[in-house]
């Protein structure tokens, strides 16, 4: 257990570092847009190792859950253990995120200890990652969009379309599916399983926000539409006046 401490602790130093560096190198953006440029990098990277162990190195974790931890599996949680704490407070000492966000972030943290302390497992916990972090260049892309005041642009509506279709195709349907094979199985421990639903449930809380964030842009986007084709109408009557 001493060098998973020692590794953890490593990693979370070289989270910290990487921060510090842009905040030093890049001061002029902000805490908070250098903080996301992390989150962005650890998204990259997570997504990266984890899509290597499940569909490379192995095993499937549709077909084998509750496995014994690969070394791969825990440089992978290892590594992400470190940029949650790390994000989780820095969340908290900026006050930036609500409790869902924070919720997150507490699970996350929880499930990856609970899965190194176990010793199996891994490859569920790597699969949550990815689908997890899958979105979250989206995500970061879309703030970095708003907040340097090219959201309201084409390339806006991409990342707003392509983020919310990855997020029901991965979290909800191949999540929803991840989950069924975790209950099924007879291998993974009770409480592992209890995390599984507790992170599904987690992504539906998450779905509804979206569901709403998407329901408001639709009603906006129509209400212009509507405003644009009244005033042509205006417009088509005022030139047959004349």
């Amino acid at each position: 257990m001493t060098p998973l401490v020692l590794g953890v602790g490593a990693c979370l130093a070289g989270w910290i570092a990487l921060y510090a560096l842009l905040c030093y190198t890049n001061g002029s953006c902000g805490y908070e847009w250098n903080c996301r440029l992390v989150t962005l990098f650890h998204g990259i990277l997570a997504v990266c190792i984890t899509a290597y162990i499940g569909y490379i190195d192995g095993p499937w974790p549709f077909t084998y859950p509750g496995t014994k931890n690969t070394p791969l599996q825990i440089s992978a949680m290892v590594v992400s253990l470190g940029y949650f704490i790390f994000d989780m407070a820095w969340c908290v000492y900026f006050r930036t995120e609500g409790l869902v966000m924070l919720a997150h972030h507490t699970m996350s943290i929880l499930g990856i200890l609970l899965t190194l302390w176990l010793g199996e497992s891994g490859i569920e916990s790597c699969a949550v990652l990815f689908g997890s972090e899958i979105t979250n260049p989206l995500l970061q892309t879309r703030w970095f969009l708003k907040h340097s005041g090219r959201y309201n642009s084409l390339l806006g509506e991409v990342v707003d379309v392509l983020f919310v279709l990855l997020f029901v195709f991965m979290r909800i349907f191949v999540g929803g599916a991840m989950l069924y094979c975790e209950l099924i199985s007879p291998r993974p421990k009770f409480i592992i399983k209890c995390g599984g639903v507790a992170m599904y449930a987690l992504s539906w809380v998450f779905m509804v926000d979206i569901g709403r964030f998407a329901y408001r842009k639709s009603q906006l986007k129509y209400q212009r539409w509507m405003k644009r084709h009244r005033m042509a109408e205006v417009n088509g009557q005022d030139v047959k006046r004349e």
